[in-house]
This record gives C-alpha cells, structure tokens and sequence, in this order.
C-alpha cells in the first residue's frame, strides 16, 4: 500500500514541476509556478520520508533525527538568505544554490559508490555483471558533472561578487582538455575495473580542477551562458541520481532542469550571436581585455543637464527605458517605477526595453523591474522594442553599455561583431546615464557615446533619477 501511494506522490511532484516550468515561461504567472512546484516537491519529500519501504528488506527510513534536522537547518538558511538577498546580488545567489545541487549530486555519488564497492569486494566472483558496470557508469557520469558543477558554480559566484578575478594563461584550454581527458580515461578504467577506490577520489580532484579553470578565464558579459551552462550540469547530475535510487520524481527534476538550462543555454548565445564553443573557449569579457575592435577614443561626447533631460522627457509622446546592470548596481528600480507613473501621470507613453543578456543572469532585469511593481504590459523584448524606437521621442539609457552599442553592427573587428543589440540609435534623442565614460565588460568604447543624437547624463543612476523626477514635477 505504501508503495502505491509513494508512486502516487511522486506522479504528482513530477506533474508540479512541468506547471510550475510551464509557468515560469509568463511573467505574470512564474511567482505562483514557483509555488506549485515547491508545493510538488514537499510532496515528494514527505512521501519519500514516511513511504519508502526497502524491497529487499522491507524497512523504511528511521533516522528522522537527522533527516528532520538538516532539513530544517537548510529550510532557515534559505528563507534567512531569500529574505536578505538584494537583486543585484540575486545572480551570485543562484550560481551559490546551483553549486549546492552540484555538490549533492557529487556527494551521493561518493556514498553509492562506497557502498557499491564493499558488496563488491565480498563478491568471490571477479567478474562484474553489467548492471554493476553501469551502476559505476552512472556514478561516475554524476560524480564528473557534479563536481564540475559545483566547482564552476562556486567561482562564478566569486566573479559575480566581485571576490574572484578573471584569470587565464597561454596554453590554458590545451591544460584544461587534458585535465577533462585524464578524468574521463580515470572514469573509464573504474567502470571496468570497480575495485579501485582510489581512482574514485582522483576522478573526484579531477573534475573540481576542471571546473574551476573551466570558469576562471570567462569574463562578465558571458556570465548569463556560464550560470544556464551549469545549472543544466546540476539538472542532469541530479538525473544520475535518480536512476541510482530508481526514483521517478527525482528523475524527472533533473530531465527538466537539465533540459531547461540547456535551451536557455542555446538562446543566450543565440541573443550573443555566439557560439558556445566561443563562449567557453574565447573567454569574452574575460580579463584585463584590450579589444582589438574599435578604438579608444571614438570624437567627442557632449553632457546634458537634468533641467534639460526632464524638459526633452517632459514634452516628448513617447519614452523608452533601457535599464543595465548600472541600475542594478544603484538600486534604483523603485526609482525608475518612480519616474515612469510621473511620466505617465502628463501623458507620455513609457516602455521598457529589455535585452536578453541586460544584468548578470537571464531575466535578471525581468525580475529586478517586477520587484518595483513595473507591468508587465511595458516590459518589451529585444525584437518588439526594436520595432518601436524608430517612433520614439527618448530613450533613457541606465548604465547599459554593450548591448546598445552600434559596434555590433558596424565593426567587423569588434569583440561583439554579430551580437543582437537594442537599436537605440533610431529614436530620436539618447539620453545615456552613466558613473563615468568606462567601457563595459566587452572592454571597448560605445560608439552610441559619441553620436550625434546622444548625451551624456553621468552620476549614480538612483540619484540622478530620484533629481529628475523632482525636475520634471516641476515642468
């Protein structure tokens, strides 16, 4: 009987999390899949907790003390994080859970195979079947992609706080090819041969090397690929141990979350127009850059005062947002929510232009606008945006910097050749808020600076919008 409500309780964790990703894919619904799918999981866990019953022995799990405890330590520990959190640090915070997962998959893996390898070892017949081959296949293919995961995942959690600095030297993809190589030769000779533990933990330091120079040399502005990248490391380690444990809910997680992220994966370099090939081999972004493309000093750049950007913003029909990491960073959202109701309130129409790979992760901007109650209705894609701006009176740069740059379009030599941008140059007037004239993570200068229709508006943005905001209430 238990048995039967343990399936019954695992088909609908699985059924919860394809709603919950189902409806994640809507901004308007993505805060309510969340919770269907949570509500899923707590479902699966209890069921697992209270059901399960050994087939061989019969017995269920009875250590509650310490299953009880840990989940209660980590349930503190997350709502404690989640409630602290600032969106601008929203990004390292999902690279810190996703190294988490990546660490779980790589710690069952340790514990299944020890337990493997001493049934084994009372095993007189030296002879390995082929379930007990595979069972060490499934180890160690969870093993590898955990680690790497959580190892990755720690350092662009480092990159993205700012404790970590991109590093690379001659000859590091050739080292980290043959890093991957030897863990994968390592992997290979354990599956033939299980009775090495050893070669277990050196698959184990292996893969943590990898991951870690497989992080270390990517820069900033490829970071959203990196944290889809492995996020979809964790989904398919996490499906390893679903086939361990024969456990469907588990299975199915893992399946999603694998394929999810390698979809977002394909769509972020899709928005770069950027192989991920060259994402994880150019190293865009990465160190101290000196772009080929593009010089350094584009002509000259002319300022706007706020008295004049709130007149222009004022008077004009229609206004469009672009917001950056620069707003992130200032914390302005509310701010910028701020200036879009006064806007409105005098009649001008107010959008908002959102590029794929704006922020530090996909839908980072998404997110950060919803925060400060911005509708959903204004929030525009890269194409539908793309559309508008040549019918647009201004647009309000905030602190976006390579994905409005014309540079994509124009210079064949530049870094970002091909990238999709926002074609801000269209409208009218640019009015671009900035803290100074340095370059953005691609490490060249924006040509959209120096032209004519543009001006610069420098200073912190949530203070530079909370001072027009107060000028134009005065217009």
């Amino acid at each position: 009987m238990n048995q039967y409500l343990l399936t019954i309780c695992y088909l609908i964790g699985s059924i919860t999390f394809i709603l919950g990703l189902k409806m994640l894919s809507n901004p308007a619904s993505a805060r309510k899949g969340n919770l269907v799918a949570a509500g899923g999981m707590t479902i699966a866990i209890l069921g697992t907790i209270f059901l399960y019953k050994d087939i061989e022995t019969g017995t269920g799990l009875n250590n509650y003390t310490w299953i009880f405890s840990g989940l209660l330590i980590g349930a503190i520990i997350g709502t404690l994080a989640a409630k602290k959190v600032q969106m601008t640090a929203m990004p390292e915070m999902v690279s810190l859970f996703n190294g988490m997962g990546g660490a779980c998959a790589s710690l069952i893996s340790i514990v299944e195979f020890n337990h493997l390898s001493k049934e084994l070892a009372t095993n007189p017949n030296p002879l390995f079947l082929p379930h007990e081959q595979t069972k060490v296949l499934i180890i160690v293919i969870g093993l590898i992609i955990g680690s790497v995961s959580f190892a990755g995942s720690m350092i662009a959690w480092g990159k993205l706080n700012g404790r970590v600095k991109d590093f690379s030297f001659k000859g590091q993809n050739i080292l980290n090819l043959i890093v991957l190589a030897a863990a994968i030769t390592s992997a290979c000779f354990l599956v033939m041969n299980p009775l090495q533990p050893n070669l277990h933990y050196i698959i184990l330091a292996l893969s943590i090397v990898y991951g870690i120079f497989f992080v270390m040399p990517i820069g900033g502005a490829d970071m959203p690929v990196v944290i889809s990248l492995l996020n979809s490391f964790t989904g398919v380690a996490a499906a390893c141990g679903g086939f361990l444990y024969d456990n469907k809910v588990m299975l199915t997680g893992g399946i999603l979350v694998g394929a999810a992220g390698t979809l977002l994966t394909i769509l972020m370099c899709k928005a770069m127009n950027r192989s991920l090939k060259n994402v994880l081999i150019g190293s865009f972004g990465g160190g101290n850059k000196t772009a080929s493309g593009g010089s350094s000093v584009q002509g000259q750049y002319k300022e706007i005062s706020l008295s004049d950007t709130a007149m222009i913003m004022s008077y004009a029909s229609k206004v469009m947002i672009v917001p950056g990491y620069g707003l992130a960073v200032a914390q302005a959202q509310h701010t910028c929510h701020e200036l879009e109701k006064i806007l409105t309130e005098k009649g001008v129409e107010v959008k908002y232009a959102i590029h794929p790979v704006a922020g530090r992760m996909p839908g980072h901007m998404n997110v950060l606008l919803a925060e400060a109650d911005v509708s959903y209705d204004n929030l525009l894609e890269m194409e539908q945006a793309n559309d508008e701006f040549a019918t647009t009176d201004v647009v309000l740069v905030l602190g976006a910097n390579d994905v409005v740059n014309p540079a994509a379009k124009s210079d064949p030599t530049s870094p970002i050749y091909g990238m999709p941008i926002l074609d801000v140059e269209l409208a009218k007037t640019i009015v671009v808020n900035k803290r100074s004239m340095k370059p953005g993570y691609a490490g060249i200068e924006n040509e959209l600076f120096f032209r004519p229709k543009t001006s610069m508006l420098f200073g912190d943005a949530k203070k530079v919008l909370q001072d027009l905001c107060a000028e134009i209430k005065n217009v």
